[in-house]
């Protein structure tokens, strides 16, 4: 049940973030926005580490490289969501992001992507993605 919280609160924040940072990218413009998100979420996740301690550093040598890179694609990210809000507007542009989203999932999960545990995608999966899609082609007319 946690980790559906936990999902809840990520769905949420990604939505206001994107509204935030689509405000923020009127104002000063879009890669300004995506600098002053990670900035802003730089040091809070700083402050937080600090407080709750609950890693180490010593271990930081056994990610592998290419895992490293993973907050560069939040720039991506940023500056996608806050052009895609500009241009659709945020119903349009989160209703895409979460098809987008659970597509990749389903590929990673299919594949075994990042070390993950292969998981067997049946067709239940295939017709909820289906009907995303077409919830989507529908608010977009």
């Amino acid at each position: 049940m946690k980790g559906i919280l936990f999902a809840l609160f990520g769905g949420i924040f990604i939505s206001l973030q994107g509204v935030a940072n689509s405000r923020i990218g009127q104002d000063i413009g879009t890669w300004q926005a995506a600098t002053v998100t990670q900035m802003t979420g730089f040091i809070l996740a700083m402050i937080l580490m600090i407080f709750f301690r609950d890693g180490t550093w010593q271990k930081f040598k056994l990610v592998k490289p290419l895992y490293l890179f993973g907050g560069t694609f939040a720039a991506v990210v940023i500056f996608s969501n806050v052009t895609a809000i500009h241009k659709v507007g945020v119903t349009l542009t989160i209703s895409a992001l979460l098809i987008a989203q659970l597509s990749v999932a389903f590929l990673t999960d299919s594949y075994g992507w990042f070390g993950t545990a292969k998981q067997r995608m049946r067709m239940p999966q295939f017709i909820g993605i289906g009907m995303m899609i077409t919830g989507v082609l529908i608010l977009s007319m």
